[in-house]
């Protein structure tokens, strides 16, 4: 893959509400059936080859996958799962546990090679049959989405071009679904992009094109323009590189109807765009940079997110900032002990160049704030600190008002992109005092690093602006995560989108009635 943007979605989802009739199935390369956990025997009648599925039923484990062929003239291919069991009473698993079993089950069919695939929920209450339709086009827009890939031969892209969901009693509105797939693709295609192809020249235009494309204004602030703005700490990181062509990206989208003044905005996405970090002076060992291309990850969230919000008509307006640079070594590369001065005048005693992140953050974040925005959300691969907290399976998240950490926790379980929140107190400053300047970039012990990048970050971000930190130690997970397959994640999308649209009331108790949400 070479172009400036990815390919566009293939798999386009029809509906065929209703009962289903067996005739549909004959125009189906697979299908995927769904049922209870627990399934009476007056169901295994209705299924499509029933009564060879409950053979091998009685042979496997309750969570494993089985696989059967219709005996029509498509020789259409089955796919058969159980619904996970539930710790509670109800019918639906998590939307975690439900947004795997999905991606489990497409992962299976689609190595039968489908150019057709059918979902078909059995034997579930109407609810139910609607949440699995939603998991099941996720997982599917996922597993079938042609990632980079610069093979000579090429590796053989998904086939899959319809989705067919069989079975419901109506049909269901997925345009918000088909968003929130196609922008976690775009972040996951972004992050894996190679580093000589993603460079901070044609990062620029693939933004430039986007920006085109969704009718957002682009600015773009270069080495030059930051040393006018005082944006000593982006630059010490940049100063190592071999070309001068880092900056900050502001991406701005404003809706046809903007409630207050319209050049405000009304939240800011801040994103950390490190296209490739080798430590810098304090270098990185072999293993530790391999896959310091992804260390982009941060912009790549903030952007998809902001692609999303537009194409669902967020009705407020949103300034969208990248820091994007290297972090190289040279001989210009900066030091430790060196002293810089922020954007907002806080100077900076360095301890370790491999805390780039938070250097270049700190000038993206105070640029943003000089915009008095309504509520500030940054995303970066930050700190080792909190992948080894956590793991990649969930996301750390910081709050300069801790009363958001449970609305925090609920959007990360409904969106099935699971965070934990971190203390912000202020006692852990000691830990960032410095004899010679303002505050210094981290602890040299790397004590709770994690924790003292956030107090880091908090400096450089108004006092009056609620502000959420995504530490995305979920970034990529060998094995998948979620509907994911294994690799990168574009975690952090659906999550923000639910914080936003679907947390409205608990996120307005919190920040008041000014705050950027909407139940759209």
């Amino acid at each position: 893959m070479t172009g400036l943007l990815p390919n566009a979605r293939k798999m386009q989802v029809l509906q065929a509400p209703g009962p289903s009739p067996r005739s549909a199935l004959d125009k189906l390369d697979h299908v995927i059936i769904i049922t209870p956990a627990s399934i009476p025997a007056r169901l295994w009648k209705t299924l499509p080859d029933g009564s060879r599925l409950q053979q091998l039923s009685r042979r496997a484990a309750s969570d494993q996958v089985l696989h059967s062929r219709l005996q029509n003239h498509a020789a259409t291919g089955v796919s058969f799962g159980r619904l996970p069991k539930t710790e509670s009473r109800g019918t639906l698993p998590a939307p975690f546990e439900l947004l795997g079993f999905a991606g489990k089950l497409v992962a299976d069919a689609l190595r039968d090679s489908p150019r057709s695939l059918g979902i078909l929920p059995a034997g579930l209450p109407d609810d139910v049959a609607e949440a699995v339709a939603h998991a099941f086009v996720l997982a599917a827009a996922a597993h079938s989405f042609q990632m980079p890939d610069y093979r000579s031969e090429g590796k053989k892209p998904s086939e899959l071009t319809t989705l067919k969901l069989l079975g419901l009693p109506t049909r269901i509105e997925l345009d918000r679904t088909l968003t929130e797939a196609d922008a976690a693709n775009l972040a996951r295609w972004l992050t894996q992009m190679p580093p000589n192809k993603l460079s901070t020249a044609s990062y620029r235009k693939i933004l430039r094109n986007l920006a085109k494309a969704h009718g957002w204004k682009m600015e773009f602030l270069g080495e030059a323009r930051l040393r006018k703005l005082g944006a000593g700490a982006f630059l010490a990181v940049s100063q190592g590189n071999a070309t001068r062509d880092a900056g900050i990206v502001r991406l701005r989208y404003t809706p046809s109807q903007t409630p207050g003044k319209k050049n405000q905005p009304a939240l800011a996405l801040v994103g950390k765009g490190i296209i490739f970090d080798t430590g810098g002076t304090n270098l990185k060992p072999f293993k530790s940079m391999l896959d310091m291309h992804e260390d982009m990850g941060g912009s790549a969230i903030a952007v998809a997110t902001l692609q999303a919000l537009t194409e669902v008509g967020y009705p407020f307006p949103v300034d969208c900032w990248l820091a994007i640079t290297e972090n190289r070594l040279s001989a210009e590369a900066y030091k430790s002990r060196d002293i810089v001065t922020a954007s907002n005048g806080t100077t900076i005693e360095v301890i370790h160049t491999d805390a780039e992140g938070r250097m270049a953050l700190a000038d993206a974040l105070a640029l943003a704030g000089r915009e008095k925005p309504g509520l500030m959300i940054d995303f970066a691969t930050l700190t080792g600190a909190c992948y080894g907290a956590l793991s990649p399976r969930y996301s750390g998240v910081f709050t300069n008002r801790q009363a958001l950490n449970a609305v925090l926790i609920d959007a990360g379980i409904a969106s099935g992109e699971r965070v934990w929140p971190f203390p912000m107190d202020a006692d852990f400053d000691t830990d960032l005092k410095s004899n010679v300047a303002d505050i210094v970039q981290c602890s040299p012990s790397g004590e709770a690093d994690h924790i003292l990048a956030s107090r880091f970050l908090a400096r450089f971000v108004p006092k009056e602006s609620p502000w959420i930190h995504v530490d995305l130690s979920a970034v990529n997970r060998k094995g998948g995560l979620a509907q994911m397959p294994s690799g990168v994640t574009g975690f952090g999308v659906r999550f923000t989108m639910n914080l936003l649209l679907d947390q409205a009331d608990a996120m307005r108790a919190v920040i008041g009635n000014s705050a950027p949400v909407s139940s759209l």
